[in-house]
């Protein structure tokens, strides 16, 4: 018997100051990693696909972004004195 599946990991990259597109708000936007791994008996082995996201404090919207506009808005947020960078990852299983 072989027990396989899936595990999500969301990391917190960076907490930054934005005009949200969906509700045209200057807010706080936190600036996400979401990676899912493939595992083989419970132990995470290798990522299987890697998303960047943005998502605004005061409406909630979610945004996509590129990994490279996701380096660029991290390197705006620890060089900018409000920036706050690597937090702690949370878990998601996926059934």
């Amino acid at each position: 018997m072989i027990i396989f599946g899936t595990k999500g990991y969301l990391y917190q990259l960076a907490i930054l100051t934005l005009v949200c597109g969906q509700c045209g708000n200057p807010a706080a936007h936190t600036l996400r990693k979401r990676v899912t791994k493939f595992t083989l008996f419970f132990v995470p082995l290798f990522p299987i696909s890697t998303k960047y996201l943005t998502q605004c404090t005061f409406c909630g919207a979610e945004q996509k972004v590129t990994g490279e506009q996701a380096e660029q808005l991290q390197s705006q947020s620890t060089s900018g004195p409000s920036g706050q960078a690597h937090g702690q990852p949370q878990q998601h299983d996926r059934f």
